[in-house]
């Protein structure tokens, strides 16, 4: 499950005509570089949890196998497209229009229906990083919490999680100094019974009580990740981003050059 939702008011123009995870790294949204790092993992079933221009997502979703092949039109027999070398991903993708103005909890909590009952992952559709998703697995199934986040350093600019030595969630802190504070990275794993947690309606913070009980509670853990994190919250976040991808040493990147 990505949340795919955001307005991105920090990254201007970009986000005029497109939510915050249609803005393109290397040619392609990074909603797509998330797609591709989870099913380099084996996970190739997505939902994902829309707001604010969702449309876009549903357009691109759409003609994605068109854009990818050679394709040969009869307009006199329709104009339906015959396809030739279409190299699409074996993915099944679910949108969930989980309203424009919604909180992440409230699209969350109306995507649940699609996850069948199942535990899942959840993320953020505009931060990328390279966490082993195997051992983040492992970790949540031995810590036998309902939430387990993936909890990433990358400075003072975000609100820090207070972390016990038990690999628990103790409470959450404002933003804070330049310290290398621990912050809420996203690549959560996430058992069913937590939908059950968030009301109805459209102001549902995840971050905010859902997780915040979870973690007074002693039910919220902490994998803790020491490899590289950045989200995508500023045009220089982009840019840096895309100077990566253009590198050719971009850490996310984990699958082949295929795509």
């Amino acid at each position: 499950m990505i949340l795919a939702g955001g307005y991105g008011t920090r990254l201007g123009e970009e986000t005029r005509l497109r939510p915050k995870p249609m803005v393109e790294i290397g040619g392609e949204p990074v909603l797509w570089h998330l797609m591709k790092y989870f099913s380099h993992f084996g996970h190739r079933d997505f939902i994902l949890c829309c707001g604010y221009l969702g449309e876009a997502i549903k357009e691109y979703f759409l003609h994605y196998r068109l854009r990818r092949a050679s394709a040969s039109f009869d307009l006199a027999r329709g104009g339906e497209p015959e396809l030739f070398g279409c190299t699409a991903e074996d993915w099944r993708v679910t949108v969930s229009d989980g309203g424009r103005d919604a909180l992440t909890g409230s699209r969350v909590r109306r995507a649940g229906v699609f996850t069948r009952g199942e535990p899942f992952f959840l993320t953020y559709g505009d931060g990328l990083a390279d966490v082993d998703l195997d051992a983040l697995l492992r970790f949540h199934r031995a810590s036998g919490a309902l939430v387990t986040l993936t909890a990433a350093r990358p400075g003072g600019r975000f609100g820090a999680l207070d972390l016990g030595e038990d690999g628990l969630v103790h409470g959450f802190r404002e933003k804070a100094p330049q310290d290398g504070g621990w912050v809420n990275g996203g690549f959560m794993a996430v058992e069913p019974e937590f939908l059950e947690r968030l009301p109805p309606g459209d102001g549902c913070a995840l971050e905010r009580e859902p997780l915040e009980a979870l973690a007074r509670e002693g039910k919220l853990a902490a994998y803790r990740h020491e490899g590289f994190w950045h989200c995508m919250d500023t045009q220089r976040d982009r840019e840096s981003l895309e100077a990566l991808w253009r590198s050719g040493n971009a850490p996310w990147k984990v699958w082949g050059d295929e795509g």
